[in-house]
């Protein structure tokens, strides 16, 4: 069953195109991720927050990637990282336009 990763943490930036320019390389390397269907990256620079929004096709891949990623962002001295896994009701989400999940 398809699951959604939340995850946010503090950021001082880089945002907007300075964040797109300097993780490009993070971002195609987490294409290799076991189990991973898409991420949409989030950022608020009002809020000094960024994050991201990722649909993993099992708990255990989502489970496993939020350890690796938790444990990379604490390296780069990140703390109050937050991380939630949702189950996805296909369903309702099909009536809103999810029809893309293809799951």
């Amino acid at each position: 069953m398809a699951v959604i990763l939340q995850v946010d943490f503090p950021s001082q930036g880089p945002f907007g195109a300075e964040m797109s320019q300097a993780y490009q390389q993070l971002a195609e390397s987490i294409n290799q991720e076991d189990g991973l269907l898409w991420k949409i990256w989030t950022e608020n620079s009002a809020y000094q927050e960024a994050g991201g929004i990722y649909l993993f096709d099992s708990q255990a891949n989502a489970e496993k990637y939020l350890h690796m990623h938790t444990a990379r962002l604490q390296s780069f001295g990140i703390d109050h990282i937050r991380g939630k896994i949702f189950e996805v009701n296909q369903a309702l989400s099909a009536i809103n336009q999810a029809d893309f999940l293809n799951i």
